[in-house]
């Protein structure tokens, strides 16, 4: 039954009065293609600043890159604004195809290609130390390929979640929670973001650490065109009431990201990423105990 003047709900508040089917008004359309659009747009910016910290640092300016540091910043605002425009799209009863694939092609560039660019221009382009000529452009050529590499994958990822209807996971989960086939490319993109976040976007000069952040990108690459399951929360409803639990842990979260934004946004980020490998790894070990057995 539908709910008294004044007590409408968002969905009805957007719904047209006017239409025999109760279809949304058009203006409901646009609510989550502006969240997409804030999305490509911090994209864009986070590409830009990517190559203003690139030269801020060749001009020998090595220390604190503000310019790294912003790029991160708003790859993780634009992982914020990606995880509300397909709920307002469901709250809204607004999802349509044209905001599917307009938030797919938002997420090649704002999750693929920025931090592909702000991965190589912080990790891989100032490496110097023992490092000759040719070693330093092998390694300038390895991080093209891994970083084009984590791109393509991305892309490869959205692709397939746009066709797949109800994919299940190489090894699936409980009935009543909703996963993710692979890592997604938000997640990935935090992951990156967060890790550049942690160190002040101080551009990486050796040479082993930018060894081991061209394995972290392939891993994130990897995973992102794997089938493990990763928890996707769109079971978690905000509208619902809350246990006495719950709000005390939100609390306590957003209490550490706002006074210790850096190891806590990377310790999320890494969980996140961690969480598929685990579940995975604990699958295999179950199973191997039980053909053990």
């Amino acid at each position: 039954m539908r709910n008294p003047i004044g007590r409408l709900n968002l969905t009805e508040r957007l719904v047209d009065p006017r239409s025999p089917d109760r279809r949304p008004r058009r203006v409901a359309y646009a609510l989550p293609t502006l969240f997409t659009a804030g999305n490509l747009f911090l994209g864009f910016l986070a590409t830009l600043k990517a190559y203003e910290g690139a030269m801020y640092a060749a001009a020998g300016h090595m220390g604190v890159n503000i310019h790294f540091q912003a790029a991160a910043v708003m790859i993780g605002v634009a992982v914020f604004l990606d995880g509300l425009d397909g709920r307002i799209a469901r709250m809204t009863n607004t999802v349509s195809d044209f905001g599917r694939e307009m938030d797919s092609l938002a997420d090649v560039i704002t999750f693929g290609i920025a931090p592909a660019v702000l991965a190589y221009a912080w990790g891989l382009q100032f490496l110097n130390g023992d490092l000759g000529g040719m070693a330093r452009e092998h390694f300038r050529r390895a991080g093209y390929f891994a970083t084009f590499f984590y791109a393509l994958c991305g892309a490869a990822r959205l692709a397939r979640f746009n066709i797949q209807i109800n994919p299940i996971p190489k090894n699936p989960g409980r009935p009543d929670r909703k996963y993710f086939v692979g890592l997604p490319i938000p997640a990935a993109a935090a992951a990156i973001a967060a890790v550049i976040f942690v160190f002040d976007g101080v551009p990486v000069t050796w040479w082993p650490l930018g060894a081991c952040w061209i394995g972290a990108v392939l891993a994130l690459a990897l995973l992102m065109i794997g089938t493990w399951r990763y928890r996707s929360f769109k079971d978690f409803n905000l509208l619902r009431p809350r246990s006495t639990i719950s709000i005390v842990i939100l609390g306590t979260l957003i209490y550490m990201v706002w006074n210790y934004p850096q190891p806590v946004l990377l310790g999320v980020a890494l969980t996140y990423v961690g969480s598929g490998i685990a579940v995975r790894i604990g699958g295999l070990l179950r199973r191997l105990r039980k053909a053990a057995a």
